[in-house]
């Protein structure tokens, strides 16, 4: 029995860093700024914050939109960042010499970062698509109905009880 998959309408593509020498916290925060939106305005905000963590998310962003022009021929201009997570990593751990011969240990925190693109124009057409169907089929119908709006706050139904 041969199984036919669907073709996907939405076209990802990621890519994945891992052991990122930075906290999780400090790299979310910069994260969070750049989910769900395009790619071209995504690179402006990473140049121009002024994070420690914004110049590992930048290459992974610009490899993700490499990896979506070449291996699938994707135009970058219709990229959207449709996911971005961050992930603890090991903690790099380093002992740092004290008096006494004794020692304390360091963590040196890591984290792993994916980011997903979206193709957005597949989406424009497939929305383009059902708009027209909708007009079509408001044409054909008639209005029927005449809707009338009210004012709650100056019929004085809901303010009026004391």
């Amino acid at each position: 029995m041969i199984k036919k998959r669907k073709k996907n309408l939405a076209t990802e593509v990621y890519a994945l860093s891992q052991q990122i020498r930075m906290s999780a916290h400090k790299a979310r925060r910069v994260i969070d700024q750049i989910r769900g939106r395009s790619y071209e305005e995504t690179l402006m905000i990473l140049e121009l914050m002024p994070y420690r963590a914004c110049y590992p998310i930048f290459k992974l962003v610009y490899s993700a939109a490499a990896n979506a022009s070449h291996n699938m021929g994707l135009n970058e201009a219709n990229l959207v960042i449709s996911k971005a997570e961050v992930n603890e990593g090991t903690a790099v751990k380093r002992l740092k010499p004290r008096a006494r011969g004794r020692s304390y240990l360091i963590k040196r925190p890591t984290c792993h970062i994916t980011i997903v693109l979206k193709d957005i124009s597949l989406y424009e057409e497939f929305e383009e698509y059902i708009m027209c169907s909708k007009k079509s089929e408001l044409i054909t119908k008639k209005k029927s109905k005449n809707l009338t709006c009210h004012d709650t706050y100056s019929s004085g139904g809901l303010w009026d009880k004391k």
